[in-house]
């Protein structure tokens, strides 16, 4: 393996390590680039997308620029995802958002660790050189979920289908599947269900401001 391969695996991985270095400092040039155009410029705006994030090709993907990542490459989307103003994703290991998956502007998805003891955190002598050790674990959004403004995302976790991540929420753990989640750190308030129904079509067809049956039910 060479430090990339270790790096996206969840391995050790040597950061000075003079090939990951020039790959790193590539597509951080080119995250760069792509939030340094026009978005007047549509055309040139989806051919930098595509290549700083390969997997979006051919997938619809919503992008608010400025953006900023780590390489892209370890960024894997699916279809029709909306990314907000102003989003972090530090993909040392593996970002996947499902299907449908929106994140609201200042989402921070940081998948990087460091081990706890300073003795091994800080950079020291090994016998390939002076360096420190890095490692990262991968995330994953599943399809549906609706991450909300200013929320963090920590390495290992998973988001589960359907589910909500409120604004400000650290998230630190697993969420279960169709969750409403909150607070620092994020805990589960309760499970979505037929009461957040806000019946849209019709509401938007009358006019009227939008209130959910659970909304209702408490006169608010």
């Amino acid at each position: 393996m060479d430090e990339f391969e270790k790096m996206a695996s969840g391995r050790l991985y040597n950061p000075a390590d003079p090939k990951l270095d020039a790959y790193h400092l590539q597509r951080m040039a080119l995250c760069q680039q792509l939030n340094q155009t026009s978005i007047l410029d549509q055309q040139t705006v989806e051919r930098l997308k595509t290549e700083l994030i390969p997997s979006s090709k051919g997938k619809s993907l919503g992008l608010f620029l400025p953006f900023y990542c780590e390489y892209g490459t370890n960024i894997h989307v699916g279809k029709e995802c909306f990314i907000n103003y102003h989003c972090t994703f530090l993909d040392v290991a593996p970002v996947t958002l499902g299907d449908n998956v929106w994140l609201g502007s200042g989402v921070t998805i940081a998948t990087p660790c460091h081990p706890f003891l300073p003795k091994e955190r800080l950079a020291a002598q090994y016998p390939d050189g002076y360096h420190d050790l890095e490692y990262a674990k991968p995330v994953t959004i599943e399809k549906n979920c609706w991450i909300c403004a200013n929320a963090t995302i920590t390495g290992g976790v998973t988001i589960g289908t359907g589910s909500i991540v409120a604004a400000g929420a650290v998230v630190t753990k697993d969420v279960p599947a169709n969750s409403l989640v909150a607070g620092v750190p994020a805990r589960v308030l309760r499970q979505l269900d037929e009461k957040d129904r806000l019946d849209v079509w019709q509401t938007y067809q009358q006019g009227e401001i939008p209130r959910s049956l659970r909304e209702k039910e408490r006169g608010c």
